[in-house]
């Protein structure tokens, strides 16, 4: 029974966080007399906020609160953090996308780590990737890992990136991992 209970519980809190984060955003939004809609839904196990161009002329508005890089995005997406933090006493991961930046970018990343796989593949070699910031070296991880090889972070924020490697570097001797 508790396996059962314990997903639910999940979804709650989750459900919980997306709707808390949502009502901080929607204030700011009011502050700042930006338009646009608030999405909410639980993604990979995290609440997933969004907010997305709802009238004409919103996208160029809501472009600043995207940033150079997504920069004023990850700031927001940190404020909304403490905002649900602050209300339910629990360290939230909610992610925030304005404007489909980040599933933009997503993307973007997708065929960045998928290129590096190739190379991994075809020479044997580790492959660094440019330094990223944590949610950009998360989608990394998750193309790596998905496609047999193994991945690393290494450096100091803001310098911080990828290294594909591999199967077979990540232990030596381990041999459940040679393709």
């Amino acid at each position: 029974m508790s396996e059962n209970t314990a997903p639910s519980t999940t979804v709650k809190r989750l459900e919980e966080e997306g709707e808390i984060g949502a009502d901080y955003l929607e204030e700011l939004l009011d502050i700042a007399d930006l338009g646009g809609d608030i999405d909410i839904d639980i993604d990979h196990g995290r609440a997933s906020v969004a907010i997305v161009a709802s009238e004409e002329g919103d996208e160029r508005e809501l472009a600043d609160l995207v940033g150079r890089d997504g920069e004023v995005l990850e700031a927001v997406q940190e404020l909304t953090r403490l905002a649900v933090q602050a209300r339910t006493g629990n360290r939230s991961r909610l992610m925030l996308d304005i404007n489909g930046f980040r599933a933009a970018r997503r993307a973007e990343l997708t065929a960045v780590a998928q290129e590096a796989v190739a190379r991994v593949r075809d020479t044997g070699q580790t492959v660094a990737l440019e330094p990223m910031n944590p949610f950009e070296r998360k989608v990394c991880h998750d193309v790596v890992a998905a496609a047999g090889l193994v991945s690393e972070s290494e450096g100091a924020e803001p310098h911080r990136y990828v290294v594909v490697m591999p199967a077979s570097q990540e232990e030596p001797g381990d041999d459940e991992a040679e393709d």
